[in-house]
């Protein structure tokens, strides 16, 4: 039995709508193949991670033990955990450390010489939606490093990101070798504004790792 002739005008239609797919073929396969969100870039872990942990490592920076640390300006520092794929990681530690108003670290490296009103280091597990919040200060410059917090992240057993928090607009960013060796996308994610909220100073700090 013959097949039925195809017509001029059914041949080029499909030739067409070949044609077009075909164009259309590494868009689809590139969209298929497309990364997930860009990982935060990891920075040095710095001289000054704590040696020796107190026993006060809460969320409040600004209170250590009894004492309460009344210089510089306090923040909230807070933001999320995810991975690659956008999915919140619950129950996550989030680590910070940074020097105090005075530039000075809780380090026996720093001599000895930061405030013990300031608690200077912070730990926190992340919620269910993966946030988590700090009560600090507002970064500050010390010889030869512009202002920065120190962050780590671990997932179960696994440390999984340590980098800089920095203030966006901080005229000592472009001083700042480490700072510089970053590329322009990477400053970017880990650059960020201290603007006022309804809670004071404030900085949304987005953490994305690769798990």
């Amino acid at each position: 039995m013959k097949r039925p002739a195809i017509s001029r005008r059914s041949r080029r239609r499909w030739l067409s709508r070949l044609a077009t797919g075909l164009a259309l073929w590494p868009l689809l396969a590139e969209s298929r193949a497309a990364p997930g969100l860009r990982p935060t870039p990891a920075q040095t872990e710095g001289p000054f991670y704590p040696v020796r942990l107190n026993e006060d490592t809460d969320f409040d920076l600004l209170a250590h033990g009894p004492l309460r640390y009344a210089e510089g300006q306090p923040c909230w520092v807070q933001g999320s955990v995810t991975d690659t794929a956008g999915t919140a990681l619950a129950g996550a530690v989030v680590e910070i450390w940074q020097c105090d108003g005075q530039g000075h670290y809780h380090h026996p490296g720093d001599g000895g010489r930061a405030d013990p009103a300031f608690q200077g280091f912070g730990r926190v597990l992340t919620d269910a939606d993966g946030r988590y919040r700090f009560r600090t200060i507002r970064p500050v410059p010390y010889t030869g490093r512009t202002p920065h917090i120190h962050f780590k992240v671990r997932v179960g057993e696994r440390e999984v990101l340590t980098t800089q928090l920095y203030v966006e607009g901080d005229p000592g960013n472009a001083r700042d070798a480490i700072w510089r060796r970053l590329s322009a996308a990477d400053r970017a994610a880990v650059t960020r504004p201290f603007e006022a909220g309804p809670d004071g100073l404030r900085c949304e700090f987005p953490v994305v790792v690769e798990i």
